[in-house]
């Protein structure tokens, strides 16, 4: 089902960024099951209704993460169409850190076509501006070539590499480490 334009948090010319609802679960899980392919071994989103409500829910009710769904917008009207991909912050630290950790999947239909990169962008203005953040950061598997150019598009910075950081399809991955600050948007 369409949403009103009014729901976007911000939107550009392609794309808009919302919230998770719960509703939201029958497109997100059709969307993860077509795109399986394109995501493993890198990401593994919920495929099913009870995994999705439950990880919706954690994006919803967690004040330490935000979710976002990147929606290609329908130009004749101004609303959002296809749910393209997403994009959350986690651990989501204030105080005088004001950081987070975001992590971000295209689905197959938009994988390629710049909505992603257009959306990371909004995401980023939406985290330094009424979120307040400082800081994001991104942990990415070495061998994922389309997250590292994703990163690297929207002025991330390489800060590091990190082995067996984080525990991904069984086992510990090693991960690049890269980051953006305020300061690098002005």
């Amino acid at each position: 089902m369409p949403h009103s334009a009014s729901r976007y948090l911000a939107e550009g010319p392609r794309v808009g960024i919302r919230h998770f609802t719960y509703e939201d679960g029958a497109e997100f899980t059709a969307r993860a099951r077509e795109s399986k392919e394109l995501h493993q071994p890198w990401l593994f989103p919920p495929a099913g209704a009870s995994a999705y409500t439950a990880y919706a829910g954690r994006l919803i009710e967690d004040p330490a993460k935000a979710g976002f769904l990147v929606c290609e917008k329908a130009p004749e009207r101004g609303e959002a169409g296809a749910i393209a991909g997403f994009i959350n912050i986690n651990n989501i630290v204030e105080g005088g850190f004001r950081c987070g950790a975001l992590g971000y999947g295209a689905f197959a239909h938009a994988a390629g076509r710049g909505l992603m990169r257009e959306g990371l962008n909004l995401v980023i203005d939406h985290a330094f501006g009424p979120m307040r953040l400082h800081r994001l950061e991104i942990n990415v598997q070495p061998g994922n070539a389309a997250s590292i150019a994703l990163a690297r598009s929207c002025g991330f910075r390489l800060e590091g590499f990190s082995p067996n950081m984080i525990y991904i399809d069984g086992a510990w991955r090693d991960h690049e480490r890269w980051a953006i600050t305020a300061e690098m948007r002005a």
